[in-house]
């Protein structure tokens, strides 16, 4: 079972990372899904992506949830029958979850690429990184900014907010973990602690609300 890591964040709130390399009928064992989540998994083409699907639902059991205590809002956003808040990622080999008794939160992983160079304009003003040392730490500090971003916009989850005009992370190094973010949207601020760290290419963010 690959549990890749398991990050105590505070009393309340847990992140758990899998690295997925079972088979899809490895995965599929002892795993009920309900008929929403059975039908979104067959409509997945890629096996890799039902493969990082049923690899959450193992890491939902670590905790002691089975798939029928999550369910989704109109906006896609996954919650807990329990009250508690969840957030779910899933990158090519990595898929990780957030749990949090109290606080909203949210979680991506995104592989290093340096295809976020091409996109990096629009979510972030590209000219804030004019100091970073080369291209390869050009490529972390942005796939950071980017997940950061993504973890905000699960937390927030409202049509229309946009990463680049919305959504602001404060400047960090590559030599911290942590930094801060803040939405702006229609007239309301809301503040949010912000936490990252790479392994093996990928880059893992995660955020919890002030």
């Amino acid at each position: 079972m690959p549990l890749y890591k398991t990050i105590t964040v505070n009393d309340g709130t847990k992140v758990l990372i899998w690295k997925v390399e079972e088979s899809e009928s490895q995965l599929s064992e002892g795993v009920v899904l309900t008929s929403h989540c059975q039908k979104r998994m067959m409509g997945m083409k890629s096996e890799l992506h039902r493969r990082g699907f049923l690899s959450i639902r193992h890491l939902m059991a670590i905790e002691g949830y089975v798939d029928h205590d999550l369910f989704y809002d109109e906006s896609g956003k996954p919650h807990l029958t329990d009250g508690k808040f969840i957030s779910i990622t899933h990158s090519h080999e990595f898929t990780g979850i957030i749990i949090s008794d109290s606080k909203e939160v949210g979680i991506d992983i995104e592989m290093q690429r340096d295809k976020i160079l091409r996109i990096a304009n629009k979510y972030t003003p590209l000219e804030e990184y004019k100091t970073v040392a080369n291209a390869d730490a050009l490529v972390r500090k942005l796939t950071i900014v980017w997940g950061a971003k993504e973890s905000l916009y699960k937390i927030y989850a409202q049509h229309g907010l946009s990463f680049l005009h919305h959504i602001d992370i404060t400047d960090f190094s590559l030599s911290d973990s942590e930094t801060t973010g803040t939405i702006l949207y229609k007239g309301k601020t809301s503040h949010y602690n912000i936490i990252f760290l790479e392994f093996e290419g990928y880059t893992c963010v995660y955020a919890i609300k002030n």
